[in-house]
């Protein structure tokens, strides 16, 4: 289908309307992380990096840095272990409900995040009267991470099919053995960008975060929310802010890459 003349011009002229919306925030926040002004006015009235330097020698940030990389780490490998095994039920077997299981696995990154957080922190205070902790975090963040792993795994079992799988059933391997050698090395580029995408997703969540943090676990995201409206923190948390988009950027960027170069394979 063409488009005429003026249809491609308004559809250019919407796309970089949204696009400068969505960036030139982001533009922002990296200006101010090199203003020398402590309330962020603008336009800066001129450039430093004392508050990089403040930023990385900040024990709250550098802490808060390390529970975000825990949690992120410890909820992707969980994702990648149930993604994985829920994909290959899924795919390979035919068996009552399969289509309402794959419902409820893509279920918990389609509802809002805030029903999400109240409804696990229900669950672990007053079903299973568990105390909120790092753990509980953990546990929130792999509901959703799963789907990433789980919609990477699955989109390629299928293009992949079953002959070789039951070419090497044929010459007599187990089914462990067919996983290793036939079913795993297929798998490895959707399993990293699944879990590249799981990391990001885990690293920068706040709303889940929330409701099932106990009051001593501080993410990045929520040292980010704490100390925003601290005037003396505003520079700080500008730079914070910057470091997070830049680590979620990464992993989803060499995700996309992975995904594309197998999709021209």
């Amino acid at each position: 289908m063409r488009l005429s003349r003026l249809s491609r011009t308004t559809l250019g002229l919407v796309t970089g309307l949204i696009l400068l919306v969505v960036y030139v925030p982001l533009l922002v926040v990296l200006v101010n992380s090199f203003s020398t002004s402590t309330s962020l006015t603008w336009p800066p009235p001129g450039l430093t990096l004392e508050w990089w330097g403040r930023a990385f020698r900040s024990a709250g940030a550098l802490e808060a840095v390390g529970t975000s990389v825990q949690v992120a780490i410890v909820s992707t490998i969980i994702s990648l272990v149930l993604g994985t095994l829920i994909s290959l039920a899924l795919q390979r077997f035919e068996f009552f409900g399969r289509e309402a299981i794959s419902l409820l696995i893509i279920l918990p990154i389609a509802l809002p995040g805030i029903i999400t957080g109240i409804a696990l922190n229900n669950f672990f205070r007053t079903i299973m009267g568990v105390p909120l902790s790092i753990w509980t975090v953990v546990i929130a963040h792999a509901t959703f991470c799963i789907v990433t792993v789980f919609n990477n795994v699955i989109a390629r079992l299928r293009r992949l099919g079953t002959n070789l799988e039951e070419a090497s059933a044929d010459l007599g391997a187990g089914v462990w053995t067919t996983f290793r050698l036939v079913t795993f090395p297929q798998l490895r580029s959707a399993l990293l960008a699944g879990g590249l995408l799981a990391f990001a997703l885990s690293f920068d969540e706040i709303i889940v975060t929330t409701f099932t943090a106990g009051s001593g676990v501080t993410t990045l995201p929520i040292f980010i929310l704490n100390n925003m409206f601290r005037p003396s923190q505003a520079p700080i948390v500008a730079v914070i802010a910057v470091v997070l988009v830049l680590v979620s950027i990464l992993p989803i960027y060499i995700a996309q890459r992975l995904s594309g170069s197998e999709q021209r394979r």
